[in-house]
C-alpha cells in the first residue's frame, strides 16, 4: 500500500534555505524511495513549475516515476508532452533529505514563491507542497473558503467519493 502524506505544518527557513521537514512527511518520501534503507538520506523531486504557480510541488521518487512514465507514454513531438517534460523534467529540482531531516531549498526556489524566513506544508496525497504562509492563506485557503460558501450548510464533501474513478 502506497503511503500518503497528511497533515500540514510551518516551519523556519533559515539563510542558507535549510528547512525541516514535517517527521511524517519523512516517513512517507523514505517508503516512497526505492533506493532508501536505514543509514541514507531520501531523495525526492520539487517540482516548481511555470510562472503561475505559487508553491513547490514535492513528490517521492515513487511519485514522480509514475507521472514520468506517463509523460513517456505521450507521442514525441506532441505539445503536451513538451509542456509536461518541460515542467516536469526542466522545472524541477532533485534533492534528498539530510541526516537532520532538512532539505536546502536554493535561492532560486525560494525567490520563485517569495519565502523569507517560514515555510508553510500542506499534504497533498501522494505529494506535498510548500508554500509562503502568507499566500497560502490569502489565494488557496480563501479559494477553498470561498467554494464551501457557495455550498449548503449540510453539504459533505464525500459524496464527490461516490462518483470517483475506480470505486
Amino acid at each position: 500500500m502506497v503511503r500518503r502524506f497528511r497533515g500540514e505544518s510551518q516551519h523556519k527557513v533559515d539563510a542558507k534555505g535549510r528547512v525541516s521537514i514535517p517527521a511524517l512527511f519523512r516517513r512517507v518520501l523514505e517508503a516512497g524511495d526505492p533506493n532508501w534503507t536505514d543509514g541514507l538520506n531520501p531523495e525526492l523531486v520539487i517540482v516548481y513549475g511555470d510562472h503561475r504557480r505559487k508553491f513547490l510541488e514535492c513528490y517521492t521518487m515513487a511519485a514522480i516515476d509514475e507521472v514520468d512514465a506517463k509523460i513517456a507514454a505521450l507521442p514525441r513531438g506532441g505539445m503536451e508532452r513538451k509542456m509536461l517534460e518541460r515542467m516536469f523534467h526542466g522545472q524541477s529540482y532533485p534533492t534528498s533529505v539530510d541526516e537532520t531531516g532538512r532539505i536546502v531549498l536554493p535561492a532560486k526556489l525560494r525567490a520563485k514563491i517569495e519565502i523569507d524566513d517560514e515555510a508553510f506544508f500542506i499534504a497533498a496525497g501522494d505529494t506535498f507542497q510548500i508554500w509562503k504562509p502568507e499566500t497560502y492563506e490569502t489565494e488557496e485557503l480563501s479559494r477553498a473558503e470561498a467554494w464551501l460558501d457557495g455550498l449548503p450548510e449540510d453539504f459533505d464533501p464525500l459524496i464527490y467519493l461516490d462518483n470517483a474513478k475506480g470505486a
